[in-house]
């Protein structure tokens, strides 16, 4: 448990996610809030169901993954979604479905099932929609890719696309503050969640770096470029945003835009380097991730062969 959580009475009760009787163990009486953030198919909001009937107000995270553009491309597709402007709660979406939820085809189909079986129970139960989730504690925080060059001191930044891209962000901090107000306003619905703005992949990289006191030369790559420079983990041929009227309507009010909330997950990385000693490379993130977007040795030939260029 986070000590600051435990200080203001925070407890950790261990239950196994698919074994029914631990869930009511733990949730005992009932709650006035319950959130369920790994709510992966129609059989885990089966196992949710009995546990929201004990609860005030039931939240279950779902996904920007869900919607499809007018082709039934979505965000884990082989060909890239063309979403048509912001997209609302009442887009398309994959048909529901089952099979193996941790799969690019699979992840949206079990996800929209669960939507399902949870919004036909006729309980209160809010499903929220996030896109790019970003916050301190991240397993994985994609601005560790920014952040880890400004530590490397990498003079230069690569950004493919121009740094164009935009696949809207969603503060950790926005998310909960949604969720708080859904505890207030109980009630079936969906709704979206993301930050009040939508940086593009250069604004995100200008962030993070105006925040470290960093400053590098931005090389931003059209499409006919070495495709191993300037990968990053917001890329997208078409922007995604998400529409977030309906939050606003019903009382949300963010936090913080990206700039604001993305601070303290900085912190939060840059103290995770300091206490492994400096070493930027080790500080127990997934490597198996990060590593596509960290070929230094690719973008040191690129250097070197355009300084050559111009002697």
């Amino acid at each position: 448990m986070p000590a600051d959580l435990s200080r203001q009475g925070a407890r950790f009760i261990a239950a196994q996610r698919r074994l029914p009787q631990e869930l009511l163990a733990a949730i005992g009486s009932g709650a006035e809030l319950l959130v369920d953030t790994i709510c992966y198919s129609a059989l885990d909001a089966r196992t949710l169901l009995p546990l929201a009937g004990l609860a005030g107000s039931t939240v279950m995270i779902s996904s920007k993954a869900v919607y499809v553009d007018g082709s039934g491309n979505h965000s884990n597709s082989t060909t890239p979604p063309k979403f048509q402007g912001a997209i609302g709660e009442g887009h398309s979406t994959v048909p529901p479905g089952g099979g193996d939820w941790n799969s690019p085809e699979g992840y949206g189909r079990n996800k929209v099932a669960a939507e399902m079986v949870l919004l036909e129970s006729g309980l209160p139960v809010t499903i929220i929609r996030p896109s790019k989730i970003h916050g301190r504690g991240a397993s994985r925080p994609r601005e560790w890719v920014f952040v880890r060059r400004v530590l490397d001191k990498r003079k230069a930044v690569f950004l493919c696309a121009r740094g164009a891209a935009v696949d809207h962000t969603t503060a950790a901090v926005n998310l909960a503050e949604l969720v708080a107000l859904v505890a207030a306003k109980p009630g079936p619905r969906v709704l979206n969640s993301a930050d009040p703005d939508a940086p593009s992949a250069l604004l995100i990289a200008r962030t993070i770096a105006d925040q470290m006191g960093h400053h590098w030369e931005e090389i931003l790559l059209e499409e006919t470029a070495d495709p191993a420079l300037g990968r990053h983990p917001w890329a997208r041929l078409h922007p995604i945003l998400l529409d977030t009227t309906a939050a606003t309507t019903l009382g949300y009010r963010p936090v913080g835009d990206y700039a604001t909330t993305v601070a303290d997950e900085i912190a939060w990385l840059v103290d995770l380097c300091r206490q492994a000693g400096g070493a930027s490379r080790d500080i127990g993130l997934d490597s198996d991730y990060f590593q596509q977007f960290f070929d230094y040795s690719a973008e040191d030939a690129f250097l070197a062969e355009r300084a050559a260029a111009h002697d």
